[in-house]
């Protein structure tokens, strides 16, 4: 693994689909723990699903993946990324 891999990132997330009311959230809170990652996920008022990742860029990659496949009754649409940095990353990942 390269020293880029291993380097922490921020990902905030705008996952757009079928993705309020078919448990979602808790399906990224589970995965974003199987890989160590810090940050959350909550519901938009638009029908969309904000998620923040913050870890190593392996691990955070691979959320990346599970957030295309989504849970069993999910239909991801559009995800739309931005890197930045943040401040208000919380010690766990929490969903909101």
């Amino acid at each position: 693994m390269s020293s880029d891999e291993r380097a922490d990132v921020t990902l905030t997330a705008i996952v757009g689909g079928l993705v309020q009311g078919v448990g979602f959230r808790a399906f990224v809170q589970r995965q974003a723990a199987q890989h160590g990652l810090r940050g959350w996920a909550r519901n938009l008022p638009d029908g969309r699903v904000e998620v923040v990742a913050h870890g190593p860029r392996s691990a955070v990659d691979a959320l990346r993946a599970a957030l295309r496949r989504g849970p069993r009754f999910a239909q991801v649409d559009q995800i739309d990324e931005d890197w930045s940095p943040r401040e208000d990353i919380p010690a766990t990942f929490i969903v909101k």
